[in-house]
């Protein structure tokens, strides 16, 4: 029994098991690292996405508003610059909008934008503090979309339908 002990243990008997194997425990910690919050009611805030006044756009498919926020696409159907702007990254309406609109977690846009800005091909939406901030900004700023919460006071700057 003691030469047992001493003798090295065979766990996998395919290189393909061992591989898969430590895959997944990657995974788990990987998983376990980007995510120490639980997600909560509030992370599905409602919200508004909103654009200048003068700006024609009525509605604007999702899939639209995403390459918008992530820069793939940098013009309006009139031809105006799109200028997106993102709350800060620990609002709830952030994070909805990041999950409903991009699909993405708020860890992975950023990922997404630190790989952009070190490859030198971009940089990411300015982030402003609150909705009143969003609805000023785009206010004066022609080509400009944001999102707010669906609570608040869109001044002179209109909603965008997103279908």
């Amino acid at each position: 029994m003691a030469e047992q002990a001493l003798q090295p243990r065979k766990e996998f008997r395919h290189p393909r098991t061992a591989r898969f194997v430590s895959l997944l425990v990657l995974g788990l910690f990987m998983g376990l690292g980007s995510s120490s919050r639980v997600a909560d009611a509030s992370d599905t805030a409602e919200l508004k996405v909103i654009v200048h006044p003068n700006n024609p756009a009525r509605s604007v498919e999702t899939s639209f508003l995403a390459d918008a926020f992530l820069k793939k696409v940098t013009r309006w159907p009139s031809g105006e610059t799109i200028r997106p702007l993102d709350q800060r990254s620990d609002t709830a309406v952030r994070r909805g909008f990041s999950r409903t609109i991009l699909k993405r977690t708020v860890a992975a846009v950023r990922s997404y934008w630190q790989q952009r800005i070190f490859s030198g091909r971009d940089v990411p939406p300015p982030e402003l503090d609150s909705d009143a901030s969003v609805v000023a900004y785009v206010e004066r700023t022609p080509g400009a979309v944001g999102y707010v919460t669906s609570g608040a006071k869109l001044g002179s700057s209109r909603e965008l339908q997103v279908q």
